[in-house]
């Protein structure tokens, strides 16, 4: 008797672990389902890597303004400009994935490392190291120019870049979509511009409004107010139709002009691991908060049109912009100033 009760010991302790170790388990589930049913459990940090006052600003505080509200906790814009949008890029990429930071960007951010030099803005890969949660919008590119360039459209600046060879245009910065469309500008014009990088929108527009630069092109997010008072003129939209912001501004296309079509889309993303979770609670509130009109009519307003959809259109979005500015950089040789 006491050799089998000996034998059987060992298999009752087991037991017990086993036991044991599935009343853990099931306390941990509850334990890991409330980490990510409370969030957000503080402030929402909302990184924009551009400076104040240009499109993506402008776009991050409308949207932040009722997201907090949905949300229940502060939605704070942080500005972290540099190395064209990377620099904000990698300081989200490398944050605690949990939701509390975010980055809202133009796709600048999935240009620039075909121009910046390898490990910029801290050697982070944006198709890799960041979560697409949402586009929740998109803004027409223009071409705008300083009223003492005396070009009320685009024949007229390209016949005035031609008597100024080396004319200075001005854009958001290196690997920005504006950089881009300057460069096919001038292949397809057979044009000397000589490009002027700026950090962010709202620099590059002030820069045009002081005649530093006497062209620029700009997403329209940011430069509505200056247009509409006459400080700029706008001379062509840069995609394949015309904005229903800027009915009366022809494209490029429209005049004469072939091969230069660009967009610009504002997307918002987390760090790669975040729950999924997490970035489909992100991703349903900011649909909703871009459905209300109130937020539309501000958006529109400055310049910037809502989209919206799911993280899978955002994920679309950074593919087709990787292959596409890609095969432009090598075809333009664009690098970094």
């Amino acid at each position: 008797m006491n050799r089998k009760s000996n034998r059987s010991l060992p298999r009752r302790q087991a037991l017990a672990l086993l036991a044991a170790s599935g009343l853990a388990l099931a306390a941990a589930l509850p334990q890991q389902a409330n980490a990510q049913a409370a969030f957000p459990s503080r402030q929402v940090t909302l990184v924009v890597p551009f400076p104040a006052g240009g499109g993506p600003d402008l776009a991050a505080r409308i949207i932040g303004e009722k997201l907090s509200a949905r949300l229940g906790q502060p939605v704070v814009v942080d500005n972290k400009p540099g190395a064209g949008a990377l620099l904000g890029a990698a300081f989200v990429a490398k944050a605690p994935a949990d939701g509390h930071t975010l980055l809202l960007t133009p796709n600048t951010m999935i240009i620039s490392p075909h121009v910046l030099p390898p490990g910029a803005g801290g050697g982070i890969d944006v198709m890799k190291d960041l979560a697409p949660v949402i586009a929740p919008a998109t803004t027409p590119m223009v071409l705008v120019a300083n009223p003492a360039l005396g070009a009320a459209n685009l024949k007229a600046a390209v016949e005035a870049a031609r008597k100024s060879p080396g004319l200075a245009y001005g854009s958001a910065g290196n690997g920005s979509p504006m950089h881009f469309a300057g460069e096919m500008l001038k292949k397809s014009s057979k044009l000397d511009l000589m490009h002027v990088p700026y950090k962010g929108v709202a620099p590059s527009i002030t820069a045009a409004l002081s005649g530093e630069v006497k062209l620029l092109y700009v997403g329209l997010g940011g430069a509505v107010p200056h247009i509409k008072a006459g400080k700029l003129v706008p001379l062509a939209v840069t995609e394949s139709r015309r904005s229903e912001l800027l009915p009366e501004v022809p494209t490029a296309t429209e005049q004469g002009v072939s091969g230069v079509e660009v967009n610009a889309w504002y997307g918002v993303f987390a760090p790669a691991a975040t729950p999924a979770a997490t970035i489909a609670r992100i991703n349903r509130e900011i649909n909703d908060v871009i459905k209300m009109p109130e937020v539309r009519d501000k958006l529109m307003a400055a310049g910037i049109e809502v989209a919206g959809g799911t993280p899978q259109v955002l994920e679309g979005f950074m593919k087709a912009d990787n292959q596409r500015y890609g095969a432009l950089a090598r075809e333009l040789n664009i690098k970094a100033d």
